[in-house]
């Protein structure tokens, strides 16, 4: 089934997918109560709205993303991984392994495999919480599962 996704930078779709979302976050959010309000103010076609509604979703809107891997940039300080840690579970994302390499330079890597099952906000909202940390240098998302 996966097979048949692509994960894709918005910046190279062509701007009618993003449109698409715009539409359907005016119409669950009440701020349009018909479709043809909505695709009339995200400046698309009621045909292109439905022919991609269900085609074009944005990662937290996935429901087959229960695990992730995250590599993270630390700087080589007491207590950053706790950070971390705490960052992690305040999102209610259960950490399943951690691998830690030795700082070199003043700084370490770590790989963060997570259980996003119970997690309470959208994915990409954990990542910014990490890399909003002083001392974490860089974080990227690795793998979906």
């Amino acid at each position: 089934m996966l097979n048949e996704y692509l994960i894709v930078e918005k910046s190279a779709l062509p701007d009618y997918f993003l449109k698409v979302v715009e539409a359907r976050h005016l119409l669950e959010s009440g701020a349009c109560a018909q479709v043809i309000d909505a695709v009339h103010a995200a400046g698309i076609s009621r045909s292109t709205y439905y022919k991609y509604k269900d085609k074009v979703l944005e990662p937290s809107q996935l429901t087959v993303g229960r695990k992730a891997s995250l590599m993270l940039t630390l700087n080589h300080q007491a207590g950053m991984l706790s950070k971390v840690l705490a960052a992690v579970s305040a999102y209610r994302a259960n950490i399943l392994t951690i691998t830690q390499s030795l700082p070199i330079r003043g700084k370490a890597s770590i790989m963060l495999s997570v259980d996003l099952s119970q997690l309470t906000e959208p994915m990409d909202a954990l990542t910014e919480s990490l890399d909003a940390i002083e001392g974490v240098e860089n974080v990227r998302l690795l793998a979906l599962e």
